[in-house]
């Protein structure tokens, strides 16, 4: 039994899933499932009911998930305790990056931490944005930056990068484009082309139109604002963005505030109290870059 074997079951156990435990740990789906089978060799027992969909823990597997754990949780403390006696951090940061939002502040802080501190790996991954929040909360990521629909999310602390309202866009010839003001109820009469469940632009809508009793039929789902500006230009629907998001595209779009959906959308790096060094160390290019 090794460390890597340890590490491999906890991803699958945590991702329910093979091939994104894989994509997590960086090698191929092939390779987790021999190591895991290895472990389970030496265990002598089954850790995985492999025979439906999502892959699930036995008996064994839950009583192995804690110890798990626990082991990677020493060897990351021992690392951490050399480090701040040597003053050299070393180890590997996780971060995670909501799907379809590019932001290059955020490239800029990782590559003048990678030159400052050489000795930590850093590993970068997509996904959508209640997926981050559950893996930084879970110790799968370090750090994630992730749109919400709360400027920090329930025990985790947060940096707030962006925070505005939603506004529905549309074509200058659309029937919307000449109104100052939109209520949600006149947006929710026509096809809507939104984000995806998951992504906070999508929770603060489906809550405001939850919150007035309306149920929009939501006709393209899109993770990045490109795609939907592109879709509603072209007549499909009323794009639902963020403010920032509608003044990259005024040049083929109108955008209007939604009245009925005050609340913001926020862009956020969130992480875990009591950070390790090495992300400690990371925290302030962070808040340089995006200063």
């Amino acid at each position: 039994m090794d460390l890597r074997q340890l590490e491999y079951f906890v991803a699958v156990a945590e991702e329910q899933n093979f091939t994104r435990a894989a994509e997590r740990v960086h090698i191929s789906q092939s390779g987790v499932s021999a190591q895991v089978r290895r472990l389970e060799q030496e265990l002598g027992a089954e850790l995985f009911d492999r025979s439906a969909r999502a892959v699930t823990l036995t008996v064994a597997g839950k009583a192995a998930l804690a110890h798990a754990r626990a082991a990677l949780a020493a060897v990351g403390a021992v690392t951490q305790a050399v480090g701040e006696v040597t003053e050299v951090i070393r180890g590997r940061l996780a971060v995670g990056m909501v799907i379809g939002c590019t932001l290059t502040p955020l490239f800029d802080a990782l590559a003048g931490f990678h030159r400052a501190h050489p000795g930590v790996e850093i590993a970068l991954l997509e996904e959508n944005s209640e997926r981050l929040v559950e893996q930084v909360r879970s110790g799968a990521l370090d750090l994630a930056l992730v749109g919400t629909a709360s400027a920090v999310p329930d025990g985790l602390e947060a940096l707030t990068l962006i925070s505005e309202r939603l506004v529905a866009a549309v074509p200058s010839d659309h029937p919307l484009a000449g109104r100052r003001r939109l209520a949600l109820r006149d947006v929710t009469a026509y096809p809507i082309i939104c984000m995806p469940p998951g992504t906070g632009l999508r929770t603060v809508f489906d809550r405001a139109c939850a919150a007035g009793g309306l149920h929009p039929v939501i006709a393209f789902q899109a993770s990045a604002a490109d795609a939907i500006a592109d879709l509603a230009a072209r007549g499909l629907g009323v794009g639902v963005l963020s403010a920032s998001m509608a003044e990259r595209c005024r040049d083929r779009l109108v955008a209007h505030p939604l009245d009925g959906a005050a609340a913001p959308t926020h862009l956020s790096l969130v992480w875990r109290p009591a950070p390790p060094p090495a992300l400690r160390a990371l925290l302030p290019y962070t808040r340089r870059a995006f200063s």
